[in-house]
């Protein structure tokens, strides 16, 4: 059951997220607390040392002053803030600099396209979709939440939850 849990849990959120932020450029604070709390139990329950769970409680903490830092000169989203802080509790400081370059790396890529969607004109059947409409339009920003989710999803097997729950 615990390994069910560990194999579903974390994708299903990340998920969610990047298709949140994507539909609507916003990701709900819950999702954040979610991850938090379910990392903190599977940890747990998988038997993980109390050290090990500090350290990725830790991981969070400074991606989280980081990353408020950055939302506090307006240079990335609240929710985007967040979302990276409770994935480096995932990840931990083990995967933390590969998170960081692997979150860089599709951001980027995702930025770019959506730079040159925007340069597109819509077609009717597109100006009638709010999401669209919300991503073509040069005043807003892009959807980070979507490569901040990627990020994390494509380093997830190697990270210790992961790999304890298949130890168990």
């Amino acid at each position: 059951m615990l390994d069910a849990l560990t194999i579903v849990i974390f994708p299903a959120l990340m998920a969610y997220a990047a298709f949140s932020d994507l539909f609507t450029m916003t990701i709900s604070n819950w999702i954040s607390i979610l991850l938090v709390a379910a990392f903190i139990v599977l940890a747990l329950f998988l038997g993980l040392p109390a050290s090990t769970i500090a350290l990725h409680l830790a991981s969070g903490l400074a991606v989280l002053a980081l990353t408020f830092t950055l939302f506090a000169f307006g240079w990335i989203g609240g929710g985007d803030a967040k979302l990276a802080a409770t994935t480096a509790v995932w990840m931990g400081f083990d995967h933390l600099a590969e998170y960081g370059l692997g979150s860089a790396l599709l951001g980027g890529a995702l930025t770019l396209v959506i730079l040159q969607f925007r340069r597109l004109p819509m077609p009717s059947w597109a100006q009638a979709r709010a999401w669209i409409m919300r991503l073509h339009d040069k005043n807003n920003g892009v959807p980070y939440g979507v490569a901040l989710a990627a990020a994390g999803l494509v380093l997830y097997p190697e990270t210790r939850i992961f790999l304890a729950s298949l130890s168990g």
